[in-house]
């Protein structure tokens, strides 16, 4: 790890994160790409909007961003295990770059740009979980919940800024907003490149297969392994009830349009969970000690959907955004948390791919989410569809809460997944696997034939 110093006792703080040069990197490369991409979203819409009148074209413009991670997610993660992770960081910004400047392209047909935003966000999964999978190389495990919730809570921050920002640009310039795109990725590239050590790729060309097998290893060992499955399921179930109300503000608020300002109320809505959300990353990950904050998974697990139930009194739009930024404050405490459990408790070697599970299935599970409380929304009112909907979360998290390994199983599935040669957690190898093997300088990983 870089800049090593000595692990403290007490909460890690602001100071001691930052004072990683590599995670300064980082973090500041991770906000960039994202602000980035939020301006093309909003720009892309405009711009499809603005050439074709057509509200359902500008829907799929903002929508095929998310088919990457639907279709492909998993495996094109699997692609960072092979690579340097800094090269693939570095590549997938300046691949983003020359698409960025095509799209820019004054007369680009609307098809065209359709297909250049889909191949764009084609390099989100291995840029992302060569991200996620560097990290924890970088941090310390004092420091790593905090580090964690530091990206998390400024990608909240950072979709706030770069909507106004993409908003207010491309409605003088559409070209001009995808061209400050294309800035941001050109330097988050250069950030990469000479402020992150390179490192050996987590596997070399001997322990390779091909990536359907290395990507189906990754699923089994996240759902063959307790530990690994208990915090991919509490996490899971976390998102499936804490989206609900951003999902539905639009339509809730037009509710209430007696009430309040059908817009504002919307806005206000859909702003209170990241708000909660950053607030609560915050508090938790600086705050608390590492064994505060995973003494707090159980009660933060069912304080999520709990805090939704009294929409069932269908309150006004001012108590749903408190409620649903009460929501978001406590998924900020269970996020971070258990990806840094998550992360410690998986060999590097499967740190990237495990990344494209675990994102994938969030984006599966929010927008089945918010599919299915729609379609309810369709017949019942939405205060009763929330308030049933989050009641039932109550039962499902009590459940999960209850059957969550204590911290002494976390530990020891921690401290196996980084000296025993049984891998992560003392998972079993994948089908076919003939044994653990060495792979990179210095963890262990199950071979891949």
């Amino acid at each position: 790890m870089s800049d090593e110093q000595p692990p403290q006792e007490g909460p890690a703080t602001f100071r001691e994160v930052f004072a990683q040069g590599e995670y300064r990197a980082v973090f500041t490369a991770a906000m960039l790409t994202w602000i980035g991409d939020y301006v093309a979203k909003a720009a892309v819409t405009l711009l499809v909007y603005r050439e074709t009148e057509s509200v359902a074209l500008s829907a799929a413009a903002f929508a095929v961003s998310f088919l990457p991670w639907l279709i492909g997610g998993p495996l094109l993660a699997a692609v960072a295990e092979r690579h340097s992770y800094r090269q693939v960081m570095v590549v997938c910004d300046l691949f983003r770059v020359a698409l960025m400047l095509l799209i820019a392209i004054p007369g680009m047909s609307v098809p065209a740009i359709l297909v250049l935003i889909f191949l764009a966000t084609l390099a989100h999964p291995p840029s992302q979980a060569s991200r996620s999978a560097l990290t924890p190389l970088i941090l310390s495990k004092e420091r790593l919940v905090l580090g964690l919730s530091l990206i998390t809570s400024g990608g909240q921050a950072a979709q706030v800024v770069g909507y106004l920002l993409g908003a207010a640009v491309a409605a003088f310039s559409p070209s001009g907003a995808l061209l400050l795109n294309a800035c941001a990725f050109a330097a988050s590239a250069l950030i990469i490149r000479f402020g992150v050590n390179d490192r050996p790729p987590a596997m070399t060309s001997k322990h390779r297969s091909h990536l359907l097998r290395e990507t189906a290893d990754g699923f089994n060992l996240i759902f063959r392994t307790p530990v690994l499955r208990a915090i991919a399921v509490l996490v899971f179930s976390a998102v499936l009830f804490s989206i609900v109300p951003e999902g539905l503000a639009a339509a809730w608020a037009n509710e209430h349009a007696d009430r309040m300002n059908a817009g504002a109320a919307q806005a206000l809505i859909m702003a209170a969970s990241p708000v909660g959300f950053i607030l609560g990353g915050l508090v938790v990950g600086r705050a608390l000690t590492p064994a505060r904050q995973q003494a707090l998974l159980r009660p933060l697990a069912v304080l999520a959907p709990l805090a939704l139930v009294p929409a069932l009194l269908d309150p006004p739009p001012v108590v749903v955004a408190l409620l649903a930024a009460v929501c978001g404050f406590a998924v900020a405490g269970i996020l971070p948390v258990s990806n840094g459990l998550f992360v410690q408790a998986l060999p590097n070697g499967f740190r990237a791919r495990a990344f494209g599970v675990m994102a994938t299935g969030l984006q599966v599970i929010q927008g089945a989410a918010v599919l299915v409380t729609g379609l309810l929304a369709e017949r019942f009112p939405i205060p009763v569809v929330v308030g049933v909907w989050s009641t039932v979360g109550v039962v499902l998290m009590a459940f999960v809460a209850r059957s969550f390994p204590d911290q002494q199983t976390v530990a020891a599935a921690i401290d196996a997944a980084g000296q025993g040669p049984t891998g992560a957690a003392g998972a079993q190898p994948p089908s076919g696997d003939p044994g653990p093997e060495r792979v990179g300088p210095d963890r262990p990983r199950h071979a891949v034939t």
